[in-house]
């Protein structure tokens, strides 16, 4: 038996890993087998070209790579660049700050352009940027999409419109861990050249699949980049596509039924339902925030994520304490404050598998804990606004219709 454990159920929500479906476990509970028998072929095959339905790409080519969103980020920089290049990359948070570090420690010229935390990507600069980059010296745009320790979503669509704008050839590199399968994400549409996620997020599996799509104009670049790849080689796995193998190496059989079973579900909600069942939950989220009387994080509505929201407390209050009370009393998972926000802050993850209720069993856990550490909230009021406005705009279920 675990030796933490606590009656019922845990209530994971952290912004990743999040809680994974019934039917996604079952389909993992399985033996190994041989990947090179027809099966996992012929599995794999589905899986990449349905993978392509979460970027909203027909063009691109995915990798679905045995690593975390860690690994997939260098595999979108060493494929498409070289040691030395020019990229500019946004500082607004704890994860862009990683990437950053990663991109540096790879040793790119990084053009790091920084952010108030709780502020998006300062996109006027970057148009600035550009427009003095005459020589076009700037080899790669590098952003986060969704920053899950502030709760901070950036505009893809206007970096897309001001790289065309200056008809600029960087490449667009994006970071949609916490968003993809939950926010709008337009591959094609919006030009993106690599865009990556991860398994534990919004497709509500286990920590594992690091997943990579990148487009033709990717893919070019790969033929030319410099930087040294062995275990992330998009060469590599484009060489046993060709063969109808697919693995230059042992995969995670379980995982790959997982991701099967992960996107049955996610087709069968339909990805705009999904996209939509995330705005309400977000939306209920911030209604209860506002009604405790607190602070978001995000300081514009514009930048509002629907996936994660970074709750400020009041100087008094330690918000690690929060998180170590919901988890100690209540056995509710929240997260913490990062970084230049530990303290500060403590994060609602609202993503994956969730639906109204078990968002709303959140909150009253909430409200319990603010009001044992001392905080005056009244106990229903963040619930009352959520529920108010989830029992208004929460639609039938579609497969009970």
């Amino acid at each position: 038996m675990d030796y933490v454990n606590g009656p019922g159920r845990n209530h994971l929500f952290v912004p990743g890993p999040v809680n994974i479906p019934d039917q996604v476990i079952r389909a993992m509970s399985r033996n190994n087998e041989d990947y090179r028998s027809p099966a996992v072929p012929a599995l794999t095959k589905t899986l990449l070209e349905d993978v392509k339905q979460i970027f909203k790409t027909t063009s691109g080519t995915p990798f679905l790579i045995p690593t975390t969103g860690t690994g997939a980020w260098e595999s979108a920089l060493t494929n498409t660049l070289s040691p030395g290049d020019r990229i500019v990359s946004f500082l607004i948070g704890q994860f862009s700050l990683l990437w950053i570090d990663q991109q540096q420690r790879l040793n790119f010229n990084v053009d790091v352009v920084e952010s108030d935390w709780g502020q998006g990507a300062n996109l006027d600069v970057l148009a600035s940027k550009l427009a003095e980059d005459q020589a076009h010296t700037i080899k790669a745009i590098c952003i986060v999409h969704n920053e899950t320790a502030t709760g901070v979503t950036n505009n893809l669509s206007t970096v897309r419109k001001i790289l065309d704008h200056y008809q600029h050839p960087a490449l667009f590199l994006v970071d949609g861990v916490s968003s993809i399968c939950a926010l709008d994400f337009r591959m094609d549409e919006w030009g993106i050249d690599v865009a990556l996620t991860g398994s534990q997020k919004a497709l509500s599996l286990p920590t594992g699949i690091g997943i990579v799509c990148a487009s033709p104009k990717a893919l070019e670049a790969s033929k030319t980049a410099k930087s040294v790849r062995v275990f992330f080689d998009w060469k590599d796995y484009l060489k046993f596509y060709k063969m109808g193998t697919y693995w230059p190496y042992t995969p995670s059989i379980q995982l790959l039924y997982g991701l099967r079973a992960a996107l049955d579900l996610l087709f069968e909600e339909g990805l705009d339902n999904v996209i939509k069942r995330h705005t309400r939950l977000g939306t209920a989220t911030r209604l209860a925030v506002e009604a405790w009387g607190l602070k978001n994080c995000t300081q514009k509505e514009e930048w509002f994520s629907d996936t994660v929201t970074a709750v400020v407390v009041p100087s008094y209050i330690d918000s690690s304490e929060i998180v170590r009370r919901a988890w100690k009393r209540y056995n509710l998972s929240l997260g913490l404050g990062l970084n230049k926000v530990a303290g500060k802050v403590f994060r609602i993850g609202h993503l994956g598998n969730l639906n109204e209720l078990q968002l709303l069993g959140c909150l009253a856990g909430v409200e319990m804990v603010l009001k044992d550490v001392g905080y005056p909230v009244k106990l229903g009021s963040g619930v009352a606004a959520a529920s108010t406005y989830l029992q208004n705009t929460t639609p039938l279920i579609p497969s009970r219709i």
